[in-house]
């Protein structure tokens, strides 16, 4: 194996959600391609279902694999970074290990000593992707994805790929936003709940990203 693609186990809800969007999905992609307009959804390659048989008459097993691509293929990724735009429970305390992945407070954190630095037209090209795709998925009622940030520093890039938008707003989900929103699980209400309606998501999204990284003048991004 090259780690070129990644395989990941879904659930029925994720299965029947992205087979009900696909063609929207395969299509935004196709326009990105077409019109140069920059995206950064991680691209998914396609779906199986594998089934398994135990020996000798045993239990059959059936299990949805999503295949997408590895964004960080053949890359040299010293911190990675999972950003939804929200600080409630978004840190992680145990910072230890190689590609130990990292989520908003911690990068919050890290500006103050070790902040990310963009050139001024690679900032404007990933905010304008984020807005394309956020565009997109909120048209679908998706939610809850995430950024996955990956920082090359032998190559001085960054890596992005929106991750994680296979979900959409149903029921359920509604029910976990008044849950969070209300404090019963703890937490402060004070704190926006992690899940929200699609736009209001797409909205926390666009800001957040913007305001985690910095950008510079383009001659000093080169240097």
């Amino acid at each position: 194996m090259d780690e070129r693609f990644i395989i990941k186990q879904v659930t029925k809800t994720e299965l029947d959600s992205f087979i009900g969007f696909a063609p929207h999905y395969f299509r935004h992609l196709a326009e990105s391609l077409t019109s140069r307009s920059p995206t950064c959804l991680a691209k998914i390659m396609g779906l199986y279902q594998v089934n398994i048989k135990g020996l000798k008459g045993g239990r059959e097993v059936k299990m949805d694999l999503m295949v997408m691509e590895n964004i960080f293929f053949q890359r040299t990724i010293s911190r990675v970074y999972d950003l939804k735009g929200s600080v409630r429970s978004r840190y992680n305390s145990d910072t230890s290990g190689h590609n130990k992945v990292l989520l908003d407070s911690n990068l919050i954190e890290a500006q103050h000593t070790n902040p990310i630095f963009l050139g001024s037209k690679a900032k404007q090209r990933m905010e304008r992707a984020v807005w394309n795709d956020t565009s997109f998925l909120a048209s679908l009622d998706v939610m809850d994805y995430s950024l996955l940030v990956g920082v090359d520093e032998r190559k001085n890039e960054l890596v992005i790929g929106i991750i994680d938008f296979l979900r959409q707003y149903t029921w359920d989900k509604q029910l976990e936003t008044w849950v969070k929103a209300s404090g019963i699980l703890g937490g402060s209400k004070n704190e926006a709940p992690t899940v929200i309606s699609p736009v209001q998501y797409k909205k926390r999204f666009r800001k957040a990203m913007s305001r985690y990284f910095l950008a510079v003048p383009d001659d000093w991004s080169s240097s």
